[in-house]
């Protein structure tokens, strides 16, 4: 579907984000802008497809080019 556009240190750090406020979510069931938390489906998303669309309008990469 995508070009796969990021490298393996910025997926974990994405998946490592993106887990972290989701857990945020559920942790703090009192919180009046709790529903901020679900702001981290994004880098989940972005880490487990291994694609950023923001990366791919502004062209960038961050995948290691392969080597011939």
């Amino acid at each position: 579907m995508f070009a796969r556009n990021t490298g393996t240190i910025d997926r974990a750090i994405r998946i490592v984000v993106g887990l972290a406020l989701l857990a945020g979510f559920f942790l703090a069931p009192e919180s009046d802008l709790r529903w901020l938390f679900l702001i981290g489906i994004i880098p989940l998303v972005t880490g487990l497809f291994g694609t950023c669309p923001l990366y791919s309008i502004l062209g960038i990469s961050t995948c290691s080019t392969p080597r011939s």
